[in-house]
């Protein structure tokens, strides 16, 4: 599944969880475009910014935790529809 990252994800909001653990989220995904513990408007530490091939947005992401979490965590999914979960499942192989 192509995508790329950096993506413009205003106007998105949570649709979803994934339970996974950093490492395994930057096999998939690469480095994050924010964090590790990175402060972003004191909500979030660590984000991935993504769109798919077929233009779907979706961003995953820490929420109102003080550091990043490297363990396994419930990272929300952000996106503009619940096809954003249904991607980020399918990047991860779930």
């Amino acid at each position: 599944m192509k995508f790329t990252k950096d993506a413009l994800v205003d106007g998105t909001s949570r649709r979803g969880v994934i339970k996974a653990s950093f490492d395994d989220l930057q096999r998939v995904f690469g480095e994050p475009d924010v964090g590790p513990n990175q402060k972003l408007f004191d909500k979030v530490t660590c984000e991935w910014d993504l769109e798919f091939e077929d233009g779907t947005v979706a961003t995953i992401y820490d929420w109102k935790e003080p550091e990043t979490p490297f363990h396994e965590y419930d990272w929300h999914i952000g996106g503009k529809s619940y096809d954003a979960v249904e991607r980020i499942y399918e990047a991860m192989g779930r």
